[in-house]
Protein backbone atom coordinates (compact mmCIF):
# COMPACT_ATOMS: atom_id res chain seq x y z
CA UNK A 1 0.00 0.00 0.00
CA UNK A 2 1.15 3.07 -1.43
CA UNK A 3 1.23 6.19 1.84
CA UNK A 4 -0.21 9.38 1.28
CA UNK A 5 3.02 11.39 1.67
CA UNK A 6 4.28 9.41 -1.42
CA UNK A 7 1.74 10.26 -3.78
CA UNK A 8 1.69 13.80 -2.76
CA UNK A 9 5.44 14.10 -3.15
CA UNK A 10 4.92 12.80 -6.97
CA UNK A 11 1.68 14.62 -7.50
CA UNK A 12 2.87 17.04 -10.39
CA UNK A 13 4.54 13.99 -12.24
CA UNK A 14 0.81 11.94 -11.69
CA UNK A 15 -0.34 15.01 -12.99
CA UNK A 16 1.32 15.66 -15.74
CA UNK A 17 1.09 11.80 -17.08
CA UNK A 18 -2.42 11.96 -16.67
CA UNK A 19 -3.11 14.84 -18.73
CA UNK A 20 -0.44 14.20 -21.68
CA UNK A 21 -3.13 11.12 -21.96
CA UNK A 22 -6.04 13.55 -21.92
CA UNK A 23 -4.10 15.43 -24.76
CA UNK A 24 -3.69 12.45 -26.62
CA UNK A 25 -6.92 11.24 -26.58
CA UNK A 26 -8.59 14.58 -27.19
CA UNK A 27 -6.52 15.61 -30.45
CA UNK A 28 -8.43 12.24 -31.87
CA UNK A 29 -11.04 14.47 -32.71
CA UNK A 30 -9.32 17.78 -33.33
CA UNK A 31 -9.06 18.72 -37.06
CA UNK A 32 -7.76 22.44 -36.85
CA UNK A 33 -4.60 22.94 -38.78
CA UNK A 34 -2.95 24.42 -35.89
CA UNK A 35 -4.66 22.01 -33.68
CA UNK A 36 -6.15 25.05 -31.62
CA UNK A 37 -7.79 22.56 -28.75
CA UNK A 38 -5.01 20.42 -28.27
CA UNK A 39 -2.75 23.66 -27.61
CA UNK A 40 -4.68 24.98 -24.88
CA UNK A 41 -5.50 22.13 -23.58
CA UNK A 42 -1.34 21.50 -23.41
CA UNK A 43 -0.62 25.08 -22.60
CA UNK A 44 -3.60 24.78 -19.53
CA UNK A 45 -1.84 21.32 -18.41
CA UNK A 46 1.78 22.85 -18.17
CA UNK A 47 0.46 25.85 -16.45
CA UNK A 48 -1.27 23.73 -13.81
CA UNK A 49 1.74 21.69 -12.98
CA UNK A 50 3.80 24.84 -13.11
CA UNK A 51 1.74 26.30 -10.65
CA UNK A 52 1.71 22.92 -8.33
CA UNK A 53 5.51 22.86 -8.56
CA UNK A 54 6.48 26.52 -7.47
CA UNK A 55 3.40 25.84 -5.08
CA UNK A 56 5.81 22.99 -3.54
CA UNK A 57 9.00 25.01 -3.92
CA UNK A 58 7.57 27.87 -1.54
CA UNK A 59 7.03 25.46 1.57
CA UNK A 60 10.71 24.98 1.26
CA UNK A 61 10.08 21.46 2.55
CA UNK A 62 12.14 18.29 1.37
CA UNK A 63 10.07 14.91 1.35
CA UNK A 64 11.53 11.56 0.09
CA UNK A 65 8.97 9.30 -0.98
CA UNK A 66 8.89 5.43 -2.39
CA UNK A 67 11.62 4.30 0.33
CA UNK A 68 13.87 7.19 -0.70
CA UNK A 69 13.56 6.78 -4.40
CA UNK A 70 12.02 9.75 -5.16
CA UNK A 71 12.84 13.07 -3.83
CA UNK A 72 10.61 16.23 -3.87
CA UNK A 73 12.90 19.53 -2.71
CA UNK A 74 12.96 23.20 -3.27
CA UNK A 75 15.93 22.73 -5.95
CA UNK A 76 13.87 20.19 -7.95
CA UNK A 77 10.66 22.05 -7.08
CA UNK A 78 12.39 25.32 -8.69
CA UNK A 79 13.99 23.21 -11.92
CA UNK A 80 10.56 21.52 -12.68
CA UNK A 81 8.28 24.86 -12.10
CA UNK A 82 10.84 26.62 -14.92
CA UNK A 83 10.65 23.40 -17.10
CA UNK A 84 7.24 23.29 -17.36
CA UNK A 85 7.52 27.32 -18.04
CA UNK A 86 10.01 26.90 -20.64
CA UNK A 87 8.02 23.63 -22.54
CA UNK A 88 4.72 26.69 -22.48
CA UNK A 89 6.97 29.18 -24.19
CA UNK A 90 8.53 26.71 -26.90
CA UNK A 91 4.98 25.36 -27.43
CA UNK A 92 4.00 29.32 -28.09
CA UNK A 93 6.99 30.31 -30.06
CA UNK A 94 6.81 26.59 -32.27
CA UNK A 95 3.27 26.33 -33.28
CA UNK A 96 3.19 28.78 -36.07
CA UNK A 97 6.29 26.86 -37.81
CA UNK A 98 5.32 23.71 -36.92
CA UNK A 99 1.75 24.24 -38.95
CA UNK A 100 3.60 26.04 -41.93
CA UNK A 101 5.66 22.33 -42.12
CA UNK A 102 2.41 20.08 -41.95
CA UNK A 103 4.56 18.86 -38.50
CA UNK A 104 0.97 19.39 -37.22
CA UNK A 105 -1.33 16.47 -38.93
CA UNK A 106 -1.74 14.73 -35.32
CA UNK A 107 -0.53 15.73 -32.50
CA UNK A 108 2.23 13.93 -31.34
CA UNK A 109 4.30 16.98 -31.23
CA UNK A 110 2.73 18.11 -28.23
CA UNK A 111 2.13 14.83 -26.41
CA UNK A 112 5.77 13.82 -26.88
CA UNK A 113 6.58 17.41 -25.82
CA UNK A 114 4.68 16.59 -22.29
CA UNK A 115 6.04 13.19 -22.01
CA UNK A 116 9.48 14.56 -23.10
CA UNK A 117 8.75 17.18 -19.97
CA UNK A 118 7.43 14.11 -17.52
CA UNK A 119 11.23 12.73 -18.20
CA UNK A 120 12.48 15.99 -17.14
CA UNK A 121 10.61 15.30 -13.77
CA UNK A 122 11.41 12.08 -13.16
CA UNK A 123 15.11 12.84 -13.47
CA UNK A 124 15.13 16.00 -11.57
CA UNK A 125 12.94 13.72 -8.78
CA UNK A 126 15.25 11.06 -8.75
CA UNK A 127 17.28 9.85 -5.56
CA UNK A 128 18.00 6.60 -6.89
CA UNK A 129 20.45 5.77 -9.85
CA UNK A 130 17.22 3.59 -11.39
CA UNK A 131 15.02 6.10 -11.53
CA UNK A 132 17.07 8.86 -12.86
CA UNK A 133 17.91 6.25 -15.64
CA UNK A 134 14.44 6.31 -16.17
CA UNK A 135 13.20 9.67 -16.25
CA UNK A 136 16.68 10.11 -19.03
CA UNK A 137 14.80 7.51 -21.50
CA UNK A 138 11.83 8.92 -21.52
CA UNK A 139 13.38 12.57 -22.24
CA UNK A 140 15.82 11.21 -25.09
CA UNK A 141 13.53 8.71 -26.53
CA UNK A 142 10.93 11.23 -26.86
CA UNK A 143 13.50 13.73 -27.76
CA UNK A 144 14.49 11.23 -31.03
CA UNK A 145 11.23 10.66 -31.92
CA UNK A 146 10.65 14.62 -32.10
CA UNK A 147 13.96 15.03 -34.05
CA UNK A 148 12.46 12.78 -37.00
CA UNK A 149 9.04 14.57 -36.73
CA UNK A 150 9.07 15.40 -40.24
CA UNK A 151 9.61 11.96 -41.97
CA UNK A 152 10.01 13.32 -45.59
CA UNK A 153 12.96 15.69 -44.15
CA UNK A 154 16.07 13.62 -45.04
CA UNK A 155 18.00 16.37 -42.89
CA UNK A 156 15.87 15.54 -40.12
CA UNK A 157 15.88 12.24 -40.34
CA UNK A 158 19.38 12.06 -40.81
CA UNK A 159 20.13 14.14 -37.70
CA UNK A 160 17.63 11.89 -35.28
CA UNK A 161 19.61 8.96 -36.16
CA UNK A 162 23.04 10.29 -35.28
CA UNK A 163 21.15 11.40 -32.15
CA UNK A 164 20.32 8.03 -31.21
CA UNK A 165 23.26 6.53 -32.14
CA UNK A 166 25.20 9.22 -30.02
CA UNK A 167 22.68 9.27 -27.39
CA UNK A 168 23.06 5.25 -26.93
CA UNK A 169 26.55 5.37 -26.20
CA UNK A 170 26.00 8.32 -24.13
CA UNK A 171 23.45 5.97 -21.98
CA UNK A 172 26.00 3.51 -22.02
CA UNK A 173 28.78 5.25 -20.46
CA UNK A 174 26.25 6.74 -17.63
CA UNK A 175 24.52 3.12 -17.25
CA UNK A 176 28.29 1.19 -17.06
CA UNK A 177 29.36 4.25 -14.48
CA UNK A 178 26.29 3.34 -12.53
CA UNK A 179 26.62 -0.15 -12.54
CA UNK A 180 30.20 0.37 -11.26
CA UNK A 181 29.36 2.01 -8.36
CA UNK A 182 26.43 -0.24 -7.36
CA UNK A 183 29.02 -3.18 -7.37
CA UNK A 184 31.50 -1.23 -5.18
CA UNK A 185 28.96 -0.15 -2.89
CA UNK A 186 25.72 -2.48 -3.16
CA UNK A 187 23.03 -0.17 -3.20
CA UNK A 188 21.18 2.03 -5.86
CA UNK A 189 20.43 4.60 -3.16
CA UNK A 190 21.96 7.76 -4.10
CA UNK A 191 22.42 9.08 0.49
CA UNK A 192 23.09 5.04 0.79
CA UNK A 193 25.99 5.61 -1.74
CA UNK A 194 26.77 8.84 -0.25
CA UNK A 195 26.96 7.23 3.05
CA UNK A 196 29.60 4.35 1.88
CA UNK A 197 31.58 6.40 0.07
CA UNK A 198 32.81 8.39 2.99
CA UNK A 199 32.84 5.42 5.36
CA UNK A 200 35.85 5.19 2.76
CA UNK A 201 35.36 1.55 3.39
CA UNK A 202 34.76 1.05 -0.27
CA UNK A 203 37.90 0.50 -3.32
CA UNK A 204 38.90 3.95 -4.13
CA UNK A 205 40.42 2.73 -7.12
CA UNK A 206 36.43 1.11 -8.06
CA UNK A 207 34.92 4.38 -7.47
CA UNK A 208 37.11 6.62 -9.79
CA UNK A 209 36.76 4.29 -12.91
CA UNK A 210 33.16 3.97 -12.23
CA UNK A 211 32.82 8.53 -11.78
CA UNK A 212 34.79 8.51 -15.02
CA UNK A 213 32.20 6.71 -16.98
CA UNK A 214 29.04 8.88 -14.95
CA UNK A 215 31.11 12.17 -15.59
CA UNK A 216 31.19 10.81 -19.23
CA UNK A 217 27.62 10.43 -19.36
CA UNK A 218 26.69 13.83 -17.40
CA UNK A 219 28.67 15.59 -20.34
CA UNK A 220 27.51 14.12 -23.18
CA UNK A 221 23.91 15.28 -21.96
CA UNK A 222 24.88 18.72 -21.02
CA UNK A 223 26.86 18.90 -24.41
CA UNK A 224 30.24 19.83 -23.13
CA UNK A 225 33.23 18.68 -25.08
CA UNK A 226 34.86 16.79 -26.41
CA UNK A 227 31.21 14.79 -26.07
CA UNK A 228 29.31 17.47 -28.27
CA UNK A 229 29.59 15.75 -31.57
CA UNK A 230 25.92 15.49 -31.55
CA UNK A 231 24.99 19.29 -30.69
CA UNK A 232 26.02 20.98 -33.84
CA UNK A 233 24.50 18.21 -36.16
CA UNK A 234 21.18 17.47 -33.88
CA UNK A 235 21.01 21.73 -33.34
CA UNK A 236 21.10 22.11 -37.76
CA UNK A 237 19.44 18.82 -38.76
CA UNK A 238 16.06 19.08 -36.32
CA UNK A 239 13.28 21.17 -37.01
CA UNK A 240 13.85 24.47 -35.51
CA UNK A 241 10.91 24.19 -33.47
CA UNK A 242 12.64 20.83 -32.52
CA UNK A 243 15.95 22.25 -31.53
CA UNK A 244 14.01 25.09 -29.09
CA UNK A 245 12.58 22.36 -27.36
CA UNK A 246 16.02 19.91 -27.12
CA UNK A 247 18.43 23.39 -26.70
CA UNK A 248 15.97 24.58 -23.77
CA UNK A 249 14.19 22.60 -20.74
CA UNK A 250 16.45 19.62 -21.21
CA UNK A 251 19.30 21.52 -19.87
CA UNK A 252 17.86 22.28 -16.62
CA UNK A 253 16.98 18.18 -16.17
CA UNK A 254 21.11 17.64 -16.61
CA UNK A 255 21.55 19.94 -14.27
CA UNK A 256 19.43 18.39 -11.38
CA UNK A 257 20.95 14.63 -12.70
CA UNK A 258 24.98 16.37 -12.54
CA UNK A 259 23.52 17.33 -8.78
CA UNK A 260 22.07 14.50 -7.86
CA UNK A 261 24.78 11.82 -8.66
CA UNK A 262 28.14 14.42 -8.29
CA UNK A 263 26.76 16.56 -5.29
CA UNK A 264 24.57 14.33 -3.56
CA UNK A 265 25.83 10.78 -4.11
CA UNK A 266 29.84 11.63 -5.26
CA UNK A 267 30.59 14.16 -3.01
CA UNK A 268 33.13 12.64 -1.12
CA UNK A 269 34.66 11.83 -4.30
CA UNK A 270 35.08 15.47 -5.35
CA UNK A 271 38.66 16.03 -5.59
CA UNK A 272 38.07 13.35 -8.85
CA UNK A 273 35.34 14.65 -10.47
CA UNK A 274 35.92 18.41 -10.01
CA UNK A 275 38.92 17.48 -12.07
CA UNK A 276 37.51 15.79 -14.95
CA UNK A 277 34.80 18.94 -14.44
CA UNK A 278 37.48 21.49 -14.83
CA UNK A 279 39.21 19.54 -18.21
CA UNK A 280 35.96 19.15 -19.65
CA UNK A 281 35.27 23.22 -18.72
CA UNK A 282 38.89 24.25 -20.46
CA UNK A 283 37.71 22.00 -23.25
CA UNK A 284 34.28 23.20 -24.01
CA UNK A 285 34.98 26.83 -23.97
CA UNK A 286 37.72 26.18 -26.10
CA UNK A 287 36.18 24.45 -28.67
CA UNK A 288 32.95 26.35 -28.54
CA UNK A 289 34.05 29.57 -28.61
CA UNK A 290 36.77 29.01 -31.19
CA UNK A 291 34.43 27.08 -33.92
CA UNK A 292 31.45 29.23 -33.57
CA UNK A 293 33.17 32.20 -35.57
CA UNK A 294 33.70 29.67 -38.16
CA UNK A 295 30.01 29.48 -38.81
CA UNK A 296 27.51 30.88 -41.28
CA UNK A 297 24.69 29.08 -40.12
CA UNK A 298 22.55 30.73 -37.20
CA UNK A 299 21.71 27.63 -35.51
CA UNK A 300 24.66 25.73 -35.99
CA UNK A 301 26.74 29.33 -34.19
CA UNK A 302 23.80 28.94 -31.38
CA UNK A 303 24.82 25.40 -31.20
CA UNK A 304 28.63 26.03 -30.37
CA UNK A 305 27.78 28.62 -28.58
CA UNK A 306 25.72 26.38 -25.98
CA UNK A 307 28.95 24.36 -26.12
CA UNK A 308 30.70 27.51 -24.50
CA UNK A 309 27.91 28.54 -22.11
CA UNK A 310 27.81 24.95 -20.67
CA UNK A 311 31.60 25.46 -19.94
CA UNK A 312 31.21 28.46 -17.50
CA UNK A 313 27.98 25.79 -15.76
CA UNK A 314 30.98 23.00 -14.93
CA UNK A 315 33.39 26.00 -14.16
CA UNK A 316 30.51 27.08 -11.16
CA UNK A 317 29.91 23.40 -10.71
CA UNK A 318 33.88 22.41 -10.12
CA UNK A 319 34.25 25.33 -7.40
CA UNK A 320 32.21 24.18 -4.56
CA UNK A 321 34.59 21.91 -2.86
CA UNK A 322 38.23 23.24 -1.92
CA UNK A 323 40.67 21.21 -0.20
CA UNK A 324 37.76 18.99 1.94
CA UNK A 325 36.13 21.79 2.70
CA UNK A 326 32.46 23.16 1.65
CA UNK A 327 32.57 26.05 2.53
CA UNK A 328 32.36 27.76 -1.11
CA UNK A 329 29.43 24.71 -2.08
CA UNK A 330 26.66 27.12 -1.94
CA UNK A 331 27.86 30.02 -3.79
CA UNK A 332 29.46 27.75 -6.51
CA UNK A 333 26.40 25.74 -7.04
CA UNK A 334 24.04 28.57 -6.60
CA UNK A 335 26.09 30.65 -9.23
CA UNK A 336 25.96 27.20 -11.98
CA UNK A 337 21.97 27.22 -11.19
CA UNK A 338 21.89 30.58 -12.09
CA UNK A 339 23.57 30.70 -15.11
CA UNK A 340 21.49 27.39 -16.33
CA UNK A 341 18.70 29.32 -15.92
CA UNK A 342 18.89 32.34 -17.44
CA UNK A 343 20.27 30.46 -20.32
CA UNK A 344 17.27 28.67 -20.90
CA UNK A 345 15.47 31.81 -20.72
CA UNK A 346 17.80 34.02 -23.50
CA UNK A 347 17.86 30.56 -25.75
CA UNK A 348 13.91 30.35 -25.59
CA UNK A 349 13.51 34.27 -27.26
CA UNK A 350 17.10 33.75 -30.03
CA UNK A 351 15.27 30.63 -31.02
CA UNK A 352 12.01 32.30 -30.72
CA UNK A 353 13.20 35.47 -33.22
CA UNK A 354 14.48 32.36 -36.00
CA UNK A 355 11.09 30.67 -35.71
CA UNK A 356 9.42 34.37 -36.09
CA UNK A 357 11.52 34.91 -39.44
CA UNK A 358 11.14 31.24 -40.87
CA UNK A 359 8.61 31.42 -43.22
CA UNK A 360 6.32 28.56 -44.96
CA UNK A 361 8.99 26.75 -47.46
CA UNK A 362 12.07 29.15 -45.96
CA UNK A 363 13.75 28.30 -43.29
CA UNK A 364 15.73 31.78 -41.62
CA UNK A 365 18.70 30.02 -40.57
CA UNK A 366 21.99 31.41 -42.25
CA UNK A 367 23.44 34.59 -40.29
CA UNK A 368 22.88 36.19 -43.50
CA UNK A 369 18.86 35.62 -43.24
CA UNK A 370 19.21 38.86 -40.57
CA UNK A 371 20.44 41.45 -42.73
CA UNK A 372 18.62 44.60 -42.22
CA UNK A 373 16.31 43.37 -39.75
CA UNK A 374 16.00 46.37 -37.50
CA UNK A 375 14.44 48.40 -40.78
CA UNK A 376 12.01 45.39 -40.86
CA UNK A 377 11.22 45.06 -37.65
CA UNK A 378 12.79 47.29 -34.93
CA UNK A 379 11.05 45.35 -31.74
CA UNK A 380 12.38 41.54 -32.80
CA UNK A 381 15.75 42.77 -33.92
CA UNK A 382 16.04 44.32 -30.34
CA UNK A 383 15.26 41.04 -28.57
CA UNK A 384 17.09 39.59 -30.87
CA UNK A 385 19.85 42.26 -29.99
CA UNK A 386 19.13 41.65 -26.39
CA UNK A 387 19.88 37.99 -26.06
CA UNK A 388 22.97 37.97 -28.23
CA UNK A 389 24.37 40.52 -25.65
CA UNK A 390 23.13 38.60 -22.72
CA UNK A 391 25.15 35.32 -24.47
CA UNK A 392 27.91 37.87 -25.00
CA UNK A 393 28.19 38.69 -21.17
CA UNK A 394 27.88 42.71 -21.85
CA UNK A 395 26.26 44.19 -18.80
CA UNK A 396 23.92 45.29 -18.02
CA UNK A 397 21.98 41.89 -19.34
CA UNK A 398 21.83 38.72 -17.57
CA UNK A 399 23.87 36.73 -19.23
CA UNK A 400 27.31 39.05 -17.35
CA UNK A 401 25.38 38.84 -14.24
CA UNK A 402 25.62 35.15 -14.32
CA UNK A 403 29.05 34.82 -16.00
CA UNK A 404 30.05 36.89 -12.74
CA UNK A 405 28.41 34.68 -10.37
CA UNK A 406 30.72 31.82 -11.78
CA UNK A 407 33.44 33.71 -11.85
CA UNK A 408 33.19 35.10 -8.25
CA UNK A 409 32.65 31.68 -6.95
CA UNK A 410 35.96 30.13 -8.65
CA UNK A 411 37.94 33.52 -6.82
CA UNK A 412 36.38 32.18 -3.69
CA UNK A 413 37.64 29.31 -3.61
CA UNK A 414 41.31 31.13 -3.23
CA UNK A 415 42.80 28.12 -5.72
CA UNK A 416 45.45 29.82 -8.01
CA UNK A 417 44.63 27.37 -10.25
CA UNK A 418 40.64 28.03 -10.36
CA UNK A 419 41.24 32.02 -10.36
CA UNK A 420 43.75 30.97 -13.41
CA UNK A 421 40.61 29.13 -14.74
CA UNK A 422 38.36 32.34 -14.36
CA UNK A 423 40.99 34.52 -16.18
CA UNK A 424 40.90 31.58 -19.29
CA UNK A 425 36.73 32.35 -19.19
CA UNK A 426 37.08 36.06 -19.36
CA UNK A 427 39.72 35.53 -22.28
CA UNK A 428 37.49 33.10 -24.14
CA UNK A 429 34.05 35.73 -23.67
CA UNK A 430 35.93 38.43 -25.29
CA UNK A 431 36.92 36.05 -28.45
CA UNK A 432 33.11 34.48 -27.96
CA UNK A 433 32.10 38.27 -28.46
CA UNK A 434 33.11 38.40 -31.41
CA UNK A 435 30.47 36.10 -33.21
CA UNK A 436 27.57 37.16 -31.04
CA UNK A 437 28.33 41.35 -32.53
CA UNK A 438 29.06 40.01 -36.19
CA UNK A 439 25.01 39.06 -35.95
CA UNK A 440 24.40 42.70 -34.72
CA UNK A 441 26.00 44.12 -37.15
CA UNK A 442 24.16 42.19 -39.74
CA UNK A 443 20.82 42.84 -38.21
CA UNK A 444 21.65 46.68 -37.84
CA UNK A 445 23.87 47.69 -40.49
CA UNK A 446 22.98 45.70 -43.37
CA UNK A 447 20.76 46.02 -46.11
CA UNK A 448 17.84 43.77 -45.91
CA UNK A 449 17.13 41.09 -48.84
CA UNK A 450 13.51 41.43 -48.90
CA UNK A 451 11.56 44.57 -48.01
CA UNK A 452 8.65 42.38 -46.46
CA UNK A 453 7.49 43.07 -42.57
CA UNK A 454 7.90 40.23 -39.97
CA UNK A 455 4.09 39.10 -38.14
CA UNK A 456 3.92 37.20 -35.62
CA UNK A 457 0.38 35.62 -34.09
CA UNK A 458 -0.35 38.32 -30.71
CA UNK A 459 0.81 35.03 -28.12
CA UNK A 460 4.06 35.06 -29.93
CA UNK A 461 4.50 39.16 -30.03
CA UNK A 462 3.51 39.67 -26.15
CA UNK A 463 5.47 36.17 -25.00
CA UNK A 464 8.81 37.43 -27.36
CA UNK A 465 8.23 41.16 -25.73
CA UNK A 466 8.11 39.32 -22.05
CA UNK A 467 11.24 37.36 -22.45
CA UNK A 468 13.37 40.11 -23.40
CA UNK A 469 11.94 42.23 -21.88
CA UNK A 470 13.19 39.57 -18.79
CA UNK A 471 16.56 39.03 -20.44
CA UNK A 472 17.24 42.72 -19.68
CA UNK A 473 14.99 42.90 -15.89
CA UNK A 474 16.76 40.25 -14.74
CA UNK A 475 20.36 41.58 -15.33
CA UNK A 476 19.29 44.95 -13.60
CA UNK A 477 17.62 43.08 -10.66
CA UNK A 478 19.28 39.74 -10.35
CA UNK A 479 18.98 39.54 -7.05
CA UNK A 480 15.52 37.74 -6.33
CA UNK A 481 16.69 34.79 -8.94
CA UNK A 482 19.86 34.82 -7.28
CA UNK A 483 18.24 34.55 -3.44
CA UNK A 484 15.70 31.99 -5.01
CA UNK A 485 18.71 29.46 -6.00
CA UNK A 486 20.91 30.03 -3.20
CA UNK A 487 17.80 29.07 -0.82
CA UNK A 488 16.99 26.04 -2.72
CA UNK A 489 20.89 24.91 -2.92
CA UNK A 490 21.33 25.60 0.47
CA UNK A 491 17.79 23.42 1.45
CA UNK A 492 18.58 20.54 -1.07
CA UNK A 493 22.58 20.21 0.41
CA UNK A 494 21.16 20.20 3.59
CA UNK A 495 19.27 16.93 3.59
Amino acid sequence: MVDKSSLIAVSPEILLLFMTCVVLLVDLGVKSRLRNATYILSMLSLGAVAWLTAGFAMQGTTVFAFNDMVVNDPMGNWLKCFAALAMMVTLVYARPYAGDRDMLRGGEMFTLAMFSLLGMFVMISGSNFLVLYLGLELLTLSSYALVALRRDHATATEAAMKYFVLGAMASGFLLYGLSMMYGATGSLDINDVFNKIASRQVNHQVLVFGVVFIVAGIAFKLGAAPFHMWIPDVYHGAPTAVTLLIGSAPKLAAFAMTIRLLVEGLLPLAIDWQQMLGVLAVASLLVGNLAAIAQTNLKRMLAYSTIAQMGFVLLGLMSGVVGGNTYNAQAAYSAAMFYIITYVLTTLASFGIILLLAREGFESEEIADLAGLNQRSPLYAAVMAVCLFSLAGIPPLVGFYAKLAVLQALIASGEAFHIGLAVFAVVMSLIGAFYYLRVIKVMYFDSPITATTVSAPADVRAVLTVNGALVLGLGILPGGLMTLCSQAILKTLGT
